[in-house]
């Protein structure tokens, strides 16, 4: 009897292309991968995987089998839809996945709908940015994400994931009281040239999307302070340590001494939620996904 977990993994590793890449992508250790492939080897009689300088390739049987892996796991998530989608009714449970300024600003209307119009369906709220929940509704161990890209940044989405549009979230930039642009009725981000940035830390989407937004508007961005939360980057501001982007979504109360102006040349980030294709008839999914866009209008009616 083959086991799931294990063909997971072989999946894992046919699709990233190494033992390492298919641990990151499944938030695992390597050695937790290599044992599972192992075990899936004496399972077999097969040698799944050969020696290829310092990594390792699928042998013929690996391929063989990693095809199968795909099939058998797309038919498993199928089935498991096609129960839901019988009973005709959203039941069970959903992990939901959303990064911060949508676990807050969206998230909290989303729960209380579902949980008042899908009384059988107990939702599991999960706060992580796109690049670790993408990774695990791949591997299915999250039913839905919530995710972000910017207009000149797309994120990338695996194959075999649908997604749908929740929000367009307008994004402005915050100055201190004091500033002297603070009391302009909207700025140009060239009005800023010379300002120090207060940005997302190195390596992440954001960060990377803020660094080369400002560098195609000739903006060489001097960076002074780095923080995740847009609390903490709101409060840095208003004691006169930098400018900052500042999205709308999940925003809350602006702190005193900072002044939030709107951009003339309009910046937006896309919110849309991702998951499975195969799980597109679940009436969970679905639901979900309502609810998430409802909660979008309400936040787009509220900010226009």
């Amino acid at each position: 009897m083959l086991n799931l977990d294990r063909l997971r993994t072989l999946n894992a590793v046919a699709r990233h292309g190494s033992v390492s890449a298919a641990a990151d992508g499944l938030h695992v250790t390597t050695s937790a991968v290599s044992q599972q492939l192992a075990k899936l080897e004496r399972e077999t009689g097969q040698q799944l995987l050969a020696k290829q300088g310092r990594g390792v390739r699928l042998t013929d049987a690996g391929k063989l089998l990693a095809e199968h892996a795909s099939r058998i796991l797309s038919q498993v998530e199928l089935a498991q839809a096609d129960l839901e989608a019988q009973r005709g009714r959203a039941v069970g449970e959903l992990v939901l996945g959303a990064f911060p300024t949508a676990a807050r600003g969206l998230a909290p209307a989303v729960l209380a709908s579902l949980r008042a119009s899908q009384p059988q369906l107990r939702v599991r709220l999960e706060e992580m940015d796109p690049e670790h929940s993408l990774p695990r509704v791949v591997r299915g161990d999250m039913d839905l994400a919530v995710v972000l890209e910017w207009r000149n940044h797309p994120l990338p989405i695996a194959e075999g994931l649908a997604r749908a549009s929740v929000l367009d979230d307008p994004v402005d930039v915050a100055v201190s009281a004091g500033h002297p642009l603070a009391a302009r009725e909207a700025v140009d981000l060239e009005d800023l040239a010379e300002e120090e940035w207060i940005s997302w830390p190195h390596g992440q989407f954001c960060h990377e999307w803020l660094m080369s937004t400002l560098r195609s508007k000739g903006i060489e961005p001097r960076t002074s302070h780095m923080a995740d939360e847009h609390h903490t980057q709101l409060a840095l501001v208003a004691a006169g340590l930098g400018v900052v982007v500042a999205p709308r979504l999940g925003r809350g109360p602006v702190p005193e001494g900072v002044r939030i102006l709107p951009v003339r040349h309009a910046m937006h980030r896309h919110v849309y939620a991702v998951w499975r294709a195969d799980a597109d008839r679940r009436p969970s999914i679905r639901a979900a996904v309502g609810a998430l866009q409802a909660a979008g209008k309400a936040v787009s009616g509220a900010s226009s």
